[in-house]
């Protein structure tokens, strides 16, 4: 299973390298205003990029240190050895769940705004994750849309939608 694993990590470096690429290529569209600073417009969106290519570099050099391209064969033993990933079946359906996460954020961004939309999405990924309903989760899911919020709009001067009802 080890190695199901370690294929499935280069996979899954592969496709974040493409969609890093994709990215780098697509932030090439944003124009440049003539109040933008040294940094540009595209100037976060490009560290993000590059950031992302990174991680992608880090799965792809774990699954090959891991023996993904390696073609020994697998010995009977470790054929019936169980599995590192005992709910590799939830695997999917987790993934969905954080993709569903990330759609109900860009679609309501614009009709309720940044700052409830962030604290949304903050408290909901919390209690998918097991997170108790309790005071905790939701003082974490505001501050942490607070925090956002002072980081990107403040400090960084990105504007964020602030959404119909806002």
């Amino acid at each position: 299973m080890r190695e199901h694993a370690a294929l499935r990590d280069l996979a899954g470096g592969i496709v974040v390298l493409v969609i890093a690429g994709l990215y780098y290529w697509a932030i090439g569209d944003i124009a440049e205003s003539s109040l933008s600073d040294d940094v540009g417009a595209t100037g976060l969106p490009r560290i993000l990029a590059y950031i992302l290519a990174g991680f992608g570099l880090i799965l792809t050099a774990r699954a090959v240190m891991a023996g993904a391209l390696s073609p020994a064969p697998r010995p009977a033993a470790e054929a019936s050895a169980p599995s590192e990933d005992e709910d590799e079946t939830s695997a999917l359906p987790r993934a969905l769940g954080f993709l569903a996460f990330g759609v109900a954020y860009v679609v309501l961004v614009p009709i309720i705004g940044y700052l409830p939309a962030i604290a949304l999405l903050i408290g909901a990924v919390a209690l998918y994750e097991g997170a108790p309903r309790n005071w905790k989760t939701l003082a974490t899911a505001l501050g942490g849309a607070l925090l956002y919020w002072g980081i990107f709009v403040k400090l960084l001067g990105v504007h964020q939608p602030s959404g119909w009802f806002f």
